[in-house]
């Protein structure tokens, strides 16, 4: 009787120690698994990419000095993105201070003060997302 107690004694602490290793083995393979992929982050390249902007100006031609207004609508944006004007000087395109927020209804509308005389190319843009450009003869 003693043995049979013995012996049921050590299989029960056999048991134990093996569930609590398996347990533990379980544990530490999640955990490392979740730390070696992290959690995916929502796809802002495939929004970019079907995203697009459209831009219309107030006035083809205005005096130095005058303010210009753009407008247009946006697709594939969140409501309260922000918008800005770039004009493009040589090869490059600059920000220029105006900017917006994209509004209910994905519209914006946005006031400029164009200074610099001659034709002026302009554009709106978010993140990677850009409009046609659009052209305002400045006198």
């Amino acid at each position: 009787m003693k043995a049979t107690l013995r012996s049921r004694c050590v299989r029960t602490f056999a048991a134990g120690a093996l569930s609590a290793a398996l347990l533990a083995a379980g544990a530490a393979g999640t955990f490392a698994h979740a730390a070696a992929s992290p959690k995916p982050k929502p796809s802002t390249s495939a929004s970019k990419s079907a995203a697009s902007i459209t831009v219309k100006a107030s006035s083809a031609s205005v005096k130095a000095g005058d303010k210009v207004t753009f407008t247009g609508r946006t697709a594939g944006m969140p409501i309260g993105s922000k918008l800005v004007l770039q004009h493009k000087k040589g090869s490059k395109w600059t920000t220029l201070q105006a900017s917006t927020q994209v509004k209910q209804g994905s519209s914006y509308s946005l006031e400029a003060k164009l200074n610099d005389k001659g034709k002026q190319e302009l554009r709106i843009k978010y993140d990677e997302v850009t409009s046609p450009s659009v052209t305002v003869t400045v006198k």
